[in-house]
C-alpha cells in the first residue's frame, strides 16, 4: 500500500507495521526484482514471493492486500496473525481457561511464521497445514481468509470496549490485568487509566502496587512518546514516496532528506526534504495538494509545512536555487550545534552563514548591504567545508561531538560502509522463528555477495522462539553441511551466481544462546564447541538488580565458547528499557577476551546505542554489526546498523564481520581462557 495513502487514513502503530509488513519504496522494487529473478533461476521457491515485506504495492488504500474486483478484501498475513492475537487476548480479558488463550495465540504464529500469502492460499482453493492449529481454529482462519471478517472476532469485540485492545499495548499490562482494572474500576482507555494510576487508585485492587502504579505510568509515557516519533523504516517509506512523486514535478532536479533522518537519529520527529528547482511555486503547489496532505502548517514561495493524514508526521519542504545547494544542504541537515560551531567559524573568517551561503560581515559582525556586499554559494557540501577550511564532514557525525576539531586536525574518522561489510553473524530461519528456510536465507546473502553468512538460531529454553534442542541443532547442522557442498561444487564448476563474493560463499553453523535467569548458559560446552559461531544474549528475567544482569552478561562475555553478545542492552526503541548494566564491566571483559559486542541494525533495536558504541570502541572492545534478519526482507536491516556504526564513529577496523571469511575464522580460533 502506498504511505501516502496509508496516512490519508488511520496512522498504525510501528508494531502493527511491522507484523503487516509495508512496501519499501524504489527499494523494495528492487528486491522484489532480485527475488522474482532468483525463483525463475529456481535459486529460490516460489513462496517467498509471498513475503509480505518484498512486496510493493501489495495493500490497497484500506490497509489490506488487493483483492479480485467484487471479491472481499483480501487481508495480508500479518493481519490475519493479529487478529488472532487480538482474539487470543480478549479472551484471557474475558477469563477463558489459560489452554483456549494460548492456542489462539500458538495459531497466530504460526500463521505469521507461514512463508506465504495465507488468505491468497485460501482464496485460491489450495488452504495450507499450519503445524500446531486444530480444526476450530483452522475452520475460523478459513473464514477470516475467505471473507475478510470472522464472526467469532466480531462477537467478542462487541463484549468489551475495543479500547482494551490499545490498553494491552502497554509494557508489562497483560489481560488479566486490564480484566481487573476494567471490571473493578471501569478503566477502558488510555487517558483513562492513567488518570487512575495518578489518584492511586490501582494499589487499592488486588495483586496490584504503587510500584504497578509507576510503571503503568512509565509505560504510558513511552507509548506516547513512541507514537510522536518515526522509527527508521517507517520514515525512509515516507520519504521515499514524498521524493518519487516530487520528482515528478517538472524543473525538480532532486529532492534531499535533511535533519535528523538524513543524520540518521534512532527516531525522527519531523521530516526535512529539500528540493533543487527551478520552477519553485509548481513544487510547493504540489506538495501541498498530495492526497496525504491533511493540513497545510505554513506555505510560502520558496517552503511549505503541512501535516501527513491520520497520526501522520509535520513534513517540511524547502526549495533551493539549482547550483546553490552546498550551504542548504548543511544548514537543514544539522544538528543545530554543529551548525552554530560551522557559524562562528565563518564569523572568525568575516562571514555570516546562512542556508543562502555566506555574506560578507563588517567589524561590527553586521552583513554589508550595498556595493561592497558579497554572497558566496557553492552547489556541494564539500566545496562550503572547504571554505571555512574544512574537510567534508559526513552528516551522521554532525552533533557536535568533536567533529568540528576532529576535522581540522586531520583526524576525522574513516566510516565504515556497507560495503566493507563480508557477511552477518546473526540470522535466524525457520528451524526457529524465522520465516524463510536456511536455504532461502542462504541464497539470498550469497546474492548479496557475502562471504559467508552465520545461521543463529535460537536455543532451546526460549520456547515462545521455538528454540532448538541438541537433537535440532545436529539436523540444521546436516542441513548447512549438504548446502555448503553444493555451494562450493558450483564454484569448482563456475556456476555460481554473478553477484557472489569472489572468495566464495559458506555458511557458518551458530546459535543464539540463551543466557538464563541464574546466569548459567542454554547449552552445555560440549554443545557449545561445535558451533561455528556462538551469539549469546539475554530475553527472559530483565528486572533483576544490576548485579545480577551484569553478572550474566559476563558470564557469557567469559565463557570460551562464545564470541559475539547480541543486543547487548536487549531495548527496544520506545517500547522497552535497557537492561541496567555496569557497562563499564561489560566493556573491559569484552576487550579483555575480545567478544564482540552487537550492533543490532533492526530499526527496533539499534543496539549498542550510538553513545555505548563509542565508549565500547573507546575502551578497545571489537563490535558486529548484523541484521538479526527473520526474514529474506531483513537482511536490509544491515544497512540501519551500519548508519548506527558511522554515527559512533566505527571504522572498518573495529569491525569483526569486515574480515575475510578465512580472517573471521581465524579470529574465531584464536586462543581463549
Amino acid at each position: 500500500m502506498s504511505a501516502l495513502r496509508a496516512f490519508g487514513g488511520r496512522w498504525r502503530s510501528p508494531v502493527h507495521d511491522e507484523r503487516a509488513g509495508r512496501g519499501q519504496g524504489q527499494a523494495g522494487v528492487r528486491r522484489r526484482a532480485d527475488t522474482i529473478e532468483l525463483v525463475e533461476q529456481e535459486q529460490l521457491p516460489p513462496e517467498v514471493l509471498a513475503d509480505d515485506e518484498t512486496l510493493e504495492g501489495q495493500e490497497s488504500a484500506t490497509g489490506v492486500a488487493g483483492a479480485a474486483p467484487g471479491e472481499p478484501p483480501l487481508l495480508t498475513t500479518g493481519q490475519l496473525a493479529q487478529i488472532f492475537h487480538d482474539i487470543g487476548d480478549l479472551l484471557e480479558v474475558k477469563g477463558e481457561l489459560v489452554f483456549k488463550t494460548v492456542a489462539y495465540h500458538r495459531a497466530a504464529d504460526a500463521i505469521g511464521r507461514f512463508p506465504i500469502e495465507v488468505a491468497r492460499a485460501y482464496r485460491e482453493g489450495r488452504p495450507p497445514e499450519l503445524p500446531g492449529v486444530g480444526k476450530a481454529i483452522s475452520d475460523k482462519l478459513a473464514e477470516l481468509a475467505t471473507t475478510g471478517r470472522l464472526g467469532y472476532h466480531e462477537k467478542l469485540l462487541a463484549e468489551f470496549p475495543t479500547t482494551l485492545l490499545e490498553l494491552l499495548r502497554l509494557p508489562g499490562l497483560g489481560p488479566k490485568t486490564v480484566r481487573l482494572i476494567y471490571t473493578e474500576l471501569g478503566v477502558r482507555t488510555i487517558d483513562e487509566l492513567k488518570a487512575a494510576a495518578e489518584a492511586g487508585r490501582l494499589r487499592d485492587l488486588r495483586g496490584l502496587s504503587q510500584r504497578t502504579e509507576q510503571l503503568v505510568l512509565e509505560g504510558i509515557e513511552r507509548l506516547e512518546r513512541r507514537e510522536r516519533r518515526l522509527l527508521l523504516h517507517h520514515a525512509k517509506v515516507i520519504v521515499e514516496e514524498l521524493s518519487s512523486a516530487l520528482l515528478d514535478v517538472l524543473g525538480v532536479g532532486r529532492i534531499v532528506p535533511a535533519g535528523s533522518y538524513r543524520r540518521r537519529k534512532e527516531t525522527i520527529g519531523d521530516l526535512d526534504l529539500l528540493a533543487e528547482t527551478s520552477e519553485p511555486e509548481r513544487v510547493v503547489e504540489t506538495f501541498v495538494g498530495l492526497p496525504s496532505v491533511e493540513s497545510i502548517i505554513g506555505q510560502g514561495p520558496h517552503k511549505a509545512a503541512v501535516r501527513l493524514g491520520g497520526r501522520g508526521p509535520q513534513v517540511d519542504l524547502m526549495l533551493m536555487p539549482p547550483g546553490a545547494a552546498g550551504t542548504y544542504l548543511i544548514h537543514f541537515t544539522g544538528s543545530k550545534e554543529h551548525n552554530v560551531r560551522l557559524r562562528a567559524m565563518a564569523r572568525d573568517r568575516g562571514w555570516s552563514l546562512s542556508e543562502h551561503g555566506f555574506a560578507r560581515i563588517d567589524e561590527d559582525g553586521e552583513i554589508v548591504t550595498g556595493d561592497g556586499a558579497e554572497l558566496r554559494t557553492f552547489a556541494t557540501e564539500e566545496e562550503a567545508y572547504a571554505f571555512l577550511g574544512l574537510p567534508f564532514i559526513e552528516p551522521e557525525l554532525r552533533e557536535d561531538a568533536g567533529e568540528s576539531e576532529a576535522a581540522l586536525a586531520g583526524r576525522l574518522p574513516t566510516l565504515v560502509t556497507e560495503a566493507d561489510l563480508r557477511g552477518d553473524l546473526h540470522s535466524h530461519s525457520d528451524w526457529s522463528d524465522g520465516s524463510h528456510s536456511v536455504e532461502v536465507m542462504a541464497q539470498f546473502a550469497r546474492r548479496r555477495g557475502h562471504a559467508y553468512q552465520v545461521m543463529s538460531d535460537h536455543s532451546q529454553s526460549l520456547a515462545i522462539a521455538r528454540g532448538l534442542t541438541p537433537e535440532q541443532v545436529m539436523q540444521e547442522r546436516a542441513e548447512i553441511a549438504r548446502l555448503n557442498e553444493r555451494f562450493e561444487a558450483e564454484e569448482a564448476a563456475g556456476t555460481a551466481p554473478p553477484e557472489a563474493s569472489p572468495e566464495g560463499f559458506r555458511l557458518l553453523h551458530g546459535c543464539e544462546l540463551e543466557v538464563r535467569a541464574d546466569g548459567s548458559l542454554d547449552y552445555p560446552d560440549e554443545l557449545l564447541a561445535t558451533f561455528d559461531l556462538v551469539v549469546a544474549s539475554v530475553h527472559v528475567s530483565r528486572r533483576q538488580s544490576r548485579a545480577e544482569l551484569t553478572q550474566r552478561t559476563l558470564n557469557a562475555i567469559r565463557n570460551p565458547h562464545v564470541d559475539v553478545i547480541a543486543h547487548p542492552a536487549g531495548r527496544m526503541i520506545g517500547g522497552r528499557d535497557d537492561l541496567d548494566l555496569d557497562w563499564d564491566a561489560v566493556y573491559d571483559e569484552a576487550a579483555r577476551t575480545g567478544v564482540a559486542l552487537e550492533i543490532n541494525g533492526s530499526p527496533h533495536r539499534l543496539d549498542l546505542s550510538v553513545e555505548r558504541a563509542r565508549r565500547a570502541i573507546a575502551a578497545g572492545c571489537v563490535v558486529a554489526i548484523d541484521s538479526d534478519a527473520h526474514r529474506i526482507a531483513e537482511f536490509s536491516h544491515l544497512g540501519w546498523g551500519i548508519s548506527q556504526a558511522r554515527r559512533a564513529w566505527v571504522e572498518p577496523a573495529s569491525v569483526v564481520n569486515t574480515r575475510s571469511r578465512a580472517d573471521l575464522l581465524a579470529w574465531l580460533a584464536r586462543p581463549r581462557s
